[in-house]
This record gives structure tokens, C-alpha cells and sequence, in this order.
């Protein structure tokens, strides 16, 4: 019997897309939690496995010719482990690559700018001194709404992004469902809101939106001002 896969993991939108994926899958696996508050992801025991100093990332115990292997980038796990179960990842190379490109809209776009979105509109204010910059609030909090609206017609008629359900949803839901922290009106994007209502009823999100989620931090000045995830 393989061993479990080993997820380096903390509760955020790029942190969620891997549980998920391992709960739909059918996957075994392992949590090892990766504080990025505390700076756990610049550890040397983390660079080791993500030499990025970012999360996720996973072991493989039984990769590939049965051998370990390491991968850190959320994207790339992701297609790791749908060609390694056959699973969400289409049934054509036509299919996959519509996969492709909307799994690297999110990696390139959504996660970047609404990622911008959440530092400028909730963090950087909080910080002492406050960093209250409405250029770059307003700068994000538009280019989410572009690439939101890009969702949207993409979803008139569709359930799923691409096919039935695929890794390209797992990979753009986290982002997409904190929506209100970047300031977006879903009641304007009604295609976007019905797809989170459906992805929400999926119990592998369920499952990895609750791992770990006692953990998130909370946007307390003082825990802010005090994270790691904000120094230079």
C-alpha cells in the first residue's frame, strides 16, 4: 500500500485548491501545517520541499516509476495529480488544453490581482503607520472586476468552467469565493454567484475549505502589523 501524500498546507485561496483536488480525487494524505504568519514557509525544513518559500506544496511517496518526488506551484501539483489519477483533467488533448489556459488564467491573473486586491484594500490600511494608497486600491479592485466579468461570460450556460468539473474550478473557486474582500459586487456577475453556489455544495470544497480553518489568521491590526508575511 502507498503511502499517503504529504501537503505542506495553510488555509488560504492557493493553499484550498489542494485539498480539494485530493478530496475529489480520492487521494490519502497527510497535513503538515505551514504557518506563514510565523514565517514557517522561509524555514530551512520548508525551502527543502518549496524552494520558492511558498504554499502549498506536496510529496509524492509514490511518484513517478514509483519513486518520491516533490512539487511546490499550486498549478503544477495540480496537473500532477490529475494525470496521475486520470481524473479532471478532460477526455481529449483539445479538452486539456482549455483546461490549461483557464488553470494559467487563474495562476497568472486572478490569484496575482485579487491577492493585490486583498494586501491594498484590507492589510495595507491596517499597518502602522497605515498604508492607505487609493491608486493601487482602485487599480486592483478594477482588474478583479475585469477578470470577473471575463468569469462570468465565460459561465453563461455552463456549469463548470471547462467540460463537467475540472482542476481549472478547484484551482479558481478559493480566490473567487472572497469576493467581498475585494470589493466586488456578485450580485452584478449572476453566472459567477450561481457557480459558487454549485462549487459550494461540492463536499470535497467543503472538506478543504474546514482544514485547518480554526487556523486562519484573522485581520487583527496587531497580528498584521506583527506577520512575517509583510516584511521585506
Amino acid at each position: 500500500m502507498s503511502k499517503p501524500i504529504d501537503l505542506y498546507f495553510w488555509p488560504t485561496p492557493n493553499g484550498w485548491k489542494i485539498p480539494i483536488a485530493l478530496e475529489e480525487m480520492g487521494l490519502a494524505y497527510n497535513v503538515i501545517p505551514v504557518d506563514i504568519g510565523k514565517g514557517d514557509q522561509f524555514s530551512d525544513w520548508y525551502l527543502k520541499v518549496s524552494p520558492n518559500g511558498k504554499m502549498p506544496a506536496i510529496v509524492d511517496h509514490d511518484g513517478p516509476d514509483g519513486a518520491p518526488i516533490q512539487i511546490f506551484e499550486s498549478g503544477a501539483i495540480l496537473q500532477y495529480l490529475a494525470r496521475k489519477t486520470g481524473k479532471f483533467y478532460g477526455r481529449s488533448e483539445r479538452e486539456r488544453i482549455e483546461i490549461d489556459q483557464w488553470l494559467f488564467w487563474q495562476v497568472g491573473g486572478v490569484g496575482p490581482m485579487a491577492g493585490q486586491a486583498h494586501h491594498f484594500l484590507v492589510y495595507a490600511p491596517k499597518f502602522e503607520p497605515p498604508q492607505d494608497i487609493p491608486y493601487a486600491k482602485e487599480r486592483f479592485r478594477k482588474e478583479v472586476a475585469r477578470l470577473y466579468k471575463v468569469l462570468d461570460t465565460r459561465l453563461a450556460g455552463r456549469e463548470y468552467v471547462v467540460g463537467d468539473y475540472s482542476i481549472a474550478d478547484m484551482a479558481i473557486w478559493g480566490w473567487v469565493s472572497l469576493w467581498a474582500r475585494q470589493q466586488q459586487d456578485i450580485n452584478a456577475l449572476p453566472n459567477v454567484k450561481a457557480w459558487l453556489e454549485r462549487m459550494g455544495a461540492r463536499p470535497a470544497v467543503q472538506a478543504g475549505r474546514a482544514l485547518l480553518a480554526e487556523s486562519r489568521a484573522k485581520d487583527e491590526k496587531g497580528v498584521i502589523q506583527k506577520s512575517t508575511m509583510f516584511k521585506a
